[in-house]
């Protein structure tokens, strides 16, 4: 019996391989937050936090979509750790701010060092289609 091949459309294939190429770095993700004695949701956190820019809690739940409870969880690990400070914001003391501390930014950008890498295969790319495939990412998400 032959087999049937069914044709995928351009745009399913490439979200597919985007696909595998993210979830084969998933050990990666994992090892970097272990690294730093961090949870995956903690490194998130970490990485969403820009020094210098407080952040309501709030929106911190918006960016790595999930509750507010839960951003309460993450942020008192990383605040026990010394890595963010919870601020009252000046217009409503109600409002807490999280400010990243020097040894956060620290972290934060071993971090992301390390979570930036390019994975293996990237070398067999040349510059030219390095950039080409940037640009591309670059349009999909804005």
């Amino acid at each position: 019996m032959a087999r049937q091949t069914t044709q995928t459309d351009p745009a399913t294939e490439a979200w597919t391989l985007l696909s595998r190429l993210m979830m084969s770095r998933k050990g990666h993700m994992l090892e970097t937050a272990a690294a730093f004695e961090l949870s995956p949701p903690q490194m998130w956190a970490l990485r969403h936090l820009e020094p210098g820019v407080p952040l309501p809690m709030s929106a911190l739940a918006g960016l790595l979509h999930c509750d507010n409870s839960n951003v309460t969880g993450i942020v008192d690990r990383l605040e026990s750790r010394g890595l963010v400070e919870r601020r009252p914001a000046d217009h409503d003391r109600r409002v807490k701010h999280l400010v990243v501390t020097e040894a956060g930014a620290e972290v934060r950008a071993l971090v992301d060092e390390r979570m930036n890498q390019p994975p293996p295969g990237f070398e067999r790319l040349t510059a030219q289609e390095q950039r080409h495939l940037a640009a591309l990412l670059r349009k999909l998400i804005e």
